[in-house]
């Protein structure tokens, strides 16, 4: 009979030690790779004693294994950049909503899927980066203006498969319609200096050598810039300044990155227990002063590096419209050309 409950004992142990569904851990997919998360997890951990299990990888394929692994899937979380993104997994069946009210008083409804898929962590937003030395300010203001022809051959930008460039493009489809949207893309083909390539440091990194004038990117790469071990890159920065463009027209483009809950989550209070703790005022500020994004909890301030480029206006825009138009958005830098 001892033997029998030993037995027992044991298959419950190894059972509940692979089935996913044992109390105080969970299991987050998530996209980001800096240092700092990882430091909030390990938090979260020490304060509540739940485990965080973290499969790192592309966001795509994290989407494409959660949507493979079905009914099946470990994951409680998807962590990854990108509204459009966000909504991506969300039209893929892979999400389920999250009643929260600590959620929804944490994170402004702009900044969160109108059904509660999906809920902003962090915020960058998409700026012109300008050479100190061949660009005045003053000659600045909007997006729109990029395609005036003085600045012909001196614009530099990623491509337009970076999920980055479709919510910019995305968000002018929402806010000006479709045929405002393909003028500007096709306006910004007409002035590259370049054909597009890299990620976005790699477009302050050309600035700064002179090929090109001006950059379109998101502030927190500067920001990591600026604060780099490689001394390349920190001279990089000390030769670029940041302007944050359309505040009389219609405000700068913002997104975030973004956590979601998995459908089939086998540990959904633990994960919802993480999802309201990285909207909470200490994570956020964590978030905010080591990784140089804006917090998307409106309790907490920006760091003192962003705060030193100042205040600005944001698309007044609900971030699931990113979604909603990125195929369309993808579409239209088809249509110019824009490679």
């Amino acid at each position: 009979m001892k033997k029998i409950i030993v037995l027992f004992l044991l298959t419950f142990i190894v059972f509940t030690s692979f089935s996913g569904v044992a109390a105080g851990e969970l299991n987050l997919y998530s996209n980001r790779h800096y240092d700092t998360d990882q430091e909030i997890l390990d938090r979260f951990t020490e304060e509540t004693g739940i485990r965080v299990n973290v499969l790192k990888g592309d966001s795509d394929q994290l989407i494409e294994r959660i949507a493979r692994e079905g009914e099946n899937s470990p994951a409680d979380l998807l962590i990854t950049a990108d509204a459009g993104r966000l909504h991506r997994a969300k039209e893929r069946g892979i999400l389920q909503a999250a009643d929260s009210q600590k959620l929804f008083d944490n994170i402004p409804a702009n900044l969160r899927d109108k059904d509660d898929y999906w809920f902003g962590l962090t915020m960058r937003a998409r700026v012109i980066v300008y050479a100190d030395d061949r660009v005045d300010s003053s000659d600045l203001s909007s997006y729109e203006e990029l395609t005036d022809e003085k600045w012909q051959g001196k614009i530099v930008v990623r491509s337009s498969e970076s999920i980055y460039n479709q919510s910019l493009l995305a968000s002018f489809i929402s806010l000006y319609g479709e045929e405002w949207a393909r003028e500007w893309a096709a306006g910004i083909v007409n002035n590259m200096d370049r054909s597009p390539r890299g990620n976005d440091r790699s477009q302050a990194t050309a600035v700064a050598a002179g090929e090109g004038d001006l950059a379109i990117m998101n502030t927190y790469y500067l920001g990591k810039m600026i604060n780099s071990d490689n001394p390349a890159e920190v001279e990089v920065a000390e030769n670029v300044s940041i302007f944050f463009p359309s505040q009389n027209t219609g405000g700068t483009h913002i997104n975030v990155s973004g956590v979601a809950l998995a459908k089939h989550a086998p540990n959904r209070e633990e994960a919802l227990k993480l999802m309201e703790y990285l909207s909470e005022e200490s994570a956020q500020k964590f978030f905010a002063e080591a990784n140089y994004e804006y917090p998307v909890n409106p309790a907490v301030e920006a760091s003192e590096l962003l705060q030193s480029w100042g205040e600005f206006e944001v698309q007044d825009i609900d971030l699931t419209e990113l979604g909603v138009h990125n195929t369309r958005a993808v579409q239209l830098f088809n249509m110019v050309g824009w490679q």
